[in-house]
């Protein structure tokens, strides 16, 4: 339980520097989780413990202890138990002040949080694992992150199930036989049954305890975004469990915390029907947008705007969710689910035959992690026609989160041009209202673990340590000469051409990834001496055609009417 240096320091995004538990204060630290277990009980109330509270767990461990009987009476004490790492410690003592460790869009993270922390005293944090033996229900959401080697080749990466598989074994090694364990955590299909609860048996037989674990899966469908808590409370479920106590269980404690009244939970037979269900989800979309890059790259090469082909589409009712693919994809889950799903079929499963039944999903992947490279190599373009080089240039990223109106920058499109564009040799700089920190380029050479960024990728990438968020668009704008509108954040629609040319010091490339610009404007930044570019927006060489045409007409006009003077 404890890393041995008690001189370590976990550090939080604020910069607070919390000591890392010493040995001495761990039976102490049990002390309080008992004693707050006791009254909990005393009150009626469920044990429950998740274990991570990062960025699905803080959130699901507050909705589990917000959760009210039929009485209007709170019926679940919850624990949340991290790791006490130096990268995620920090959290803990955050949480018991109120905080959320979690930073958000939606206010009611914070609200919740509050609420059930300081008032209702619901929930609590700890690093202590033994609080595992109090439980009456244990959800995990540990991360199971997919390891790619290669960029653009998924068919080479790998699940990393270790901190999952460790989880599991310390688990099985403290929780009452009765306890239901429900895995939250989108997994390889087949973890549950054919890793974790091996697992759970093997320490189980250890203890000499006959029963067989209560193990269940349930896959979270969360959307970052000012409606945070609704996707994980008000929404669509689907559950499974091993045996058919630990599928009642799992429906009876989800119908118990989550809104199933107006969201119905969907009971599957098996947990690798729950795990696949999750997979193909996240395939189905990341398969969808990747379709649209070669028609993207079609319309380009063709005078053809695909937002406004895609916007004539969806005016039939059944292709209403057709979507713009940006710069690439991001979020935790569409870049890497169906990397799960191709890897479990060899790995977990032992199929042989992965390469000729998974053509679709990796071939998916792999375009949506490349994509980002094409709107590097319009910058080039935009700069070299107005005979400038992208070597040295300053160019302006707007945008560091995977999608808009929030400030999240896992897997985020921009990730891949930064980086692309910085080894091409520009100098970058970043605005984005909604994102503080960009941690993969902050702490590149342990984010998200060591030797994992994208860094490894690309060349000339050291400098990106120093790259911030620049918060202020004058000062982030100011004698830049190339912008990247990457991201359609909703600060970035309305942006006036002729204060941007001015704020920039002059005419500069303008790169429009998701249709933000209307032709108006694309038309204008042309007028404005500007050199424009735009994923999927071939029609844009026809505007400025039309622009030139305008100039040289009225340069003719006015050659005429001085010789006739």
């Amino acid at each position: 339980m404890n890393n041995g240096n008690n001189n370590a320091y976990s550090i939080s995004p604020s910069g607070e520097k919390f000591p890392l538990p010493k040995k001495e204060e761990y039976d102490g630290e049990l002390k309080r989780i008992e004693d707050l277990v006791n009254q909990a009980r005393g009150e009626g109330k469920e044990i429950v413990v998740v274990m991570g509270v990062g960025f699905v767990g803080a959130v699901m461990a507050a909705i589990i202890a917000d959760t009210k009987d039929e009485n209007g009476n709170y019926s679940k004490f919850v624990i949340g138990c991290q790791r006490p790492s130096t990268r995620s410690y920090w959290k803990i003592p955050l949480l018991n002040r109120g905080i959320s460790p979690v930073k958000s869009e939606d206010k009611e993270v914070d609200e919740l949080i509050d609420r059930c922390v300081l008032k209702e005293k619901t929930l609590t944090a700890t690093y202590n694992n033994d609080c595992l033996k109090l439980a009456d229900v244990v959800v995990v959401d540990i991360q199971c992150d997919y390891i790619k080697c290669e960029l653009g080749n998924v068919r080479n990466g790998e699940a990393d199930m270790a901190a999952l598989e460790s989880s599991m074994k310390t688990i099985g090694e403290l929780i009452r036989p009765e306890c239901l364990v429900l895995i939250e955590t989108t997994v390889a299909p087949g973890t549950t049954e054919f890793v974790a609860l091996p697992i759970l048996k093997k320490a189980f037989a250890k203890r000499g305890i006959e029963s067989t674990p209560l193990l269940s899966h349930s896959f979270e469908r969360v959307m970052p975004g000012k409606d945070y808590v609704a996707s994980v409370r008000d929404f669509w479920r689907v559950c499974a469990g091993c045996t058919d106590e630990a599928r009642d269980k799992v429906e009876k404690f989800l119908s118990e915390v989550l809104n199933t009244k107006d969201y119905p939970l969907t009971v599957m037979d098996r947990p690798i029907e729950s795990e696949t269900a999750k997979i193909v989800e996240n395939s189905y979309r990341a398969t969808i947008l990747a379709f649209l890059n070669e028609w993207s790259m079609f319309s380009e090469r063709n005078g053809v705007d695909l937002i406004k082909v895609i916007n004539a589409i969806k005016m039939r009712p059944t292709h209403s969710n057709i979507i713009f693919p940006g710069p690439g994809i991001g979020g935790y889950c569409l870049p890497k689910d169906g990397g799960l799903g191709y890897w479990s079929y060899k790995h977990i499963l032992g199929f042989e035959d992965g390469d000729s039944i998974f053509k679709i999903t990796p071939t998916a992947i792999d375009v949506n992690d490349t994509r980002a490279l094409h709107v590097a190599e319009l910058t080039r373009d935009a700069l070299r026609n107005m005979d400038r080089y992208i070597a040295g240039a300053d160019v302006l990223i707007c945008g560091a989160s995977y999608r808009q109106d929030v400030g999240d920058t896992r897997y985020s499109g921009s990730e891949a041009v930064v980086r692309k564009l910085t080894e091409m040799g520009a100098e970058m700089r970043v605005h984005d209202p909604y994102v503080d920190h960009w941690y993969e380029f902050e702490s590149q050479d342990t984010y998200p673990v060591t030797n994992q960024s994208w860094k490894r990728f690309f060349r000339n990438q050291e400098g990106l340590v120093q790259l911030e968020i620049e918060k202020d668009f004058t000062k982030a704008i100011s004698d830049i000469e190339a912008l990247i509108l990457a991201v359609p954040h909703k600060d970035y629609l309305d942006l006036d051409p002729d204060t941007i040319v001015k704020m920039s010091g002059g005419p500069l490339a303008i790169i429009d990834c998701f249709g933000i610009l209307s032709d108006d404007k694309i038309r204008r930044y042309f007028e404005l001496g500007c050199e424009v570019k735009g994923l999927g927006r071939g029609h844009i060489q026809r505007i400025k055609k039309e622009v030139q045409k305008k100039k040289q007409d009225d340069k003719l006009k006015l050659a005429t009417a001085q010789v006739l003077a």
